[in-house]
């Protein structure tokens, strides 16, 4: 009998460093590669008030131009398909008789519950899979998932001391030699609602991610990283990874092998050691989503404490639109909805603003930002609204940013407001009082919108 592969692309759109892409390959004769482009679910559509950006988008499909292009030269194609990931990857194990199914371990709610679904309605198909987006695997972690640490500081400190996961240990690369064939002629594709996206200035795809690797330890920039990480903009302020390691066209390990050589040829300083610090803190949330599951979504988050927000159309549009009174949270919005990108220290000023001043629910922030970010990661973007909320992995209750001193640090002389700032608007007083607060907020509805993320 013929062995036939079907492999899911989620996030971990490369073919090097790819274990799960290469067991599969291992078992199978002939293999089939897709990528499925999901719909907006109606808890998206019900929080975020909006659909895909033209950068989000844009960014999605150089990612996948880069992923084709990639496989091209194993003899392979990558089929993308727009529509549910269950009616699509269903129609395909029917359609080509396929025997294996792979892809990376899911980490997101809505991957492993697709995957557990998968493997209950095709019991007599052989699913198989394989860490592609995390640093460490499960097996490595010095204590049971069940037992994550509460704070990301126990959690760093758990994982620092524990020889398993020690750095050096990161296993070298093992390059791709050769892929199955597709089964037939099979050709690439973009769905209609790409063809039309255009970039802005940021372009994904695995090659552009080993470059962009290089490009940026040749800088030496790491040596500075810590006195430059929380500024707003500048050349080589931030290390700008997220965006490939969000799409898989990077791993973790790539970033920390290339991490380790450097500090081995030029040494290693506090500001080496946050680049390490920050993929730990992107790993924790990774870990925290697969224990946590739909929690990661629920108003109260993973305490039992609802937040004293509410929803305001009015001041949730505004915050949306670059419109509040203040300049630096408009520049900060313009840059997202013009770019798909914001800085770190951007970001959590303008979460904070939304939730503290605006007393917005979180949910319509971190969703709102799900639809923009062309780095979006689920673990990361929804945990760090958790955390900035007080509902999350936090155990201060939230962080509260004062938009004033922020903009004395960051931006003293205007210089990236004046950048960014919106056109054809002006910073006007919005009224924080509604008289018509929502009645019975918070709406989690679980049948209908927290189980339909």
């Amino acid at each position: 009998m013929k062995r036939i592969g079907l492999y899911l692309f989620t996030q971990d759109c490369r073919v090097q460093d790819n274990d799960a892409l290469y067991l599969l390959s291992a078992s199978v004769d002939t293999l089939i590669c897709l990528y499925c482009v999901p719909p907006q679910t109606r808890f998206d559509k019900h929080f975020s008030q909006t659909t895909s950006s033209q950068a989000q988008r844009g960014y999605l499909k150089s990612t996948l131009q880069g992923l084709q292009n990639a496989l091209a030269q194993f003899g392979q194609t990558l089929n993308i398909e727009y529509g549910d990931p269950r009616v699509v990857v269903s129609d395909y194990i029917h359609r080509y008789e396929i025997t294996h199914v792979g892809s990376s371990i899911p980490v997101a709610y809505n991957e492993s519950r697709l995957w557990q679904w998968l493997k209950n309605t095709f019991s007599d198909v052989n699913f198989q899979t394989a860490n592609n987006s995390q640093m460490y695997y499960r097996t490595q972690l010095p204590f049971d998932l069940t037992e994550l640490p509460k704070s990301f500081s126990s959690f760093r400190k758990r994982i620092e001391r524990d020889e398993q996961c020690d750095r050096a240990l990161i296993a070298s690369q093992q390059p791709c030699y050769h892929l199955p064939p597709p089964p037939h002629m099979m050709q690439f594709k973009l769905p209609q609602h790409l063809i039309n996206s255009q970039n802005n200035g940021y372009y994904g795809g695995e090659d552009n991610a080993q470059k962009h690797l290089a490009a940026y330890f040749r800088s030496h920039a790491a040596s500075h990283y810590k006195q430059t990480r929380n500024a707003l903009h500048g050349s080589h302020f931030s290390t700008s990874f997220s965006p490939y390691l969000a799409h898989g066209a990077l791993s973790p390990q790539q970033v920390l092998r290339a991490l380790n050589e450097y500090e081995s040829q030029y040494g290693s300083n506090e500001s080496t050691y946050w680049i390490y610090f920050e993929l730990l803190w992107r790993e924790y949330f990774h870990w925290y989503s697969q224990l946590h599951q739909g929690a990661l979504f629920k108003f109260t988050g993973i305490t039992q404490t609802k937040p004293l927000t509410s929803f305001y159309a009015h001041l949730f549009s505004a915050w949306c639109n670059a419109n509040t009174p203040e300049p630096l949270v408009n520049a900060l919005m313009n840059e997202l909805n013009e770019t798909g990108w914001v800085s770190n220290r951007g970001r959590q000023i303008i979460a904070s603003y939304l939730v503290n001043e605006l007393k917005v629910d979180w949910r319509y922030g971190a969703a709102y930002f799900e639809q923009r970010l062309i780095d979006y990661d689920a673990p990361s973007n929804w945990g760090n609204w958790q955390y900035i909320a007080g509902v999350g992995a936090d155990s201060r209750g939230g962080r509260h940013f004062n938009i004033q001193k922020q903009t004395q640090l960051y931006d003293p002389e205007g210089t990236y407001t004046q950048l960014w700032r919106p056109k054809n608007t002006a910073s006007v007083p919005i009224d924080l009082v509604d008289h018509t607060d929502m009645t019975g907020w918070p709406n989690d509805q679980p049948g209908r919108l927290s189980n339909a993320k």
